[in-house]
């Protein structure tokens, strides 16, 4: 190894890869791994789905505001005023 491989500016050392060789060899619950997940967590029974969508400049900003305003992310207000144009 060169000496200069890091994980988070942290040096790797050859001790560090042999205790994960010796983890890998040991083998791994396959099911406490899946059930960790990764990525975003789902919103509900069903995949979501992602959906394009043209909006003016002025549209985002006004998405954008209220979302600063509420704590809340462009895809959090936007579902909240479809929600409430079909309810």
């Amino acid at each position: 190894m060169s000496g200069r491989e890091t994980i988070n500016g942290v040096p790797v050392t050859e001790e560090q890869i042999a205790a994960w060789a010796a983890e890998a060899e040991a083998g791994y619950d396959v099911a406490a791994l899946k059930k960790r997940g990764r990525g975003r967590p789902g919103r509900g029974a069903e995949p979501s789905q992602v959906v394009a969508l043209r909006l003016t400049l002025e549209e985002i900003a006004a998405i954008d505001e209220r979302a600063e305003r509420e704590g809340k992310s462009r895809s959090e207000v936007i579902r909240e005023a479809l929600h409430l144009s079909v309810a």
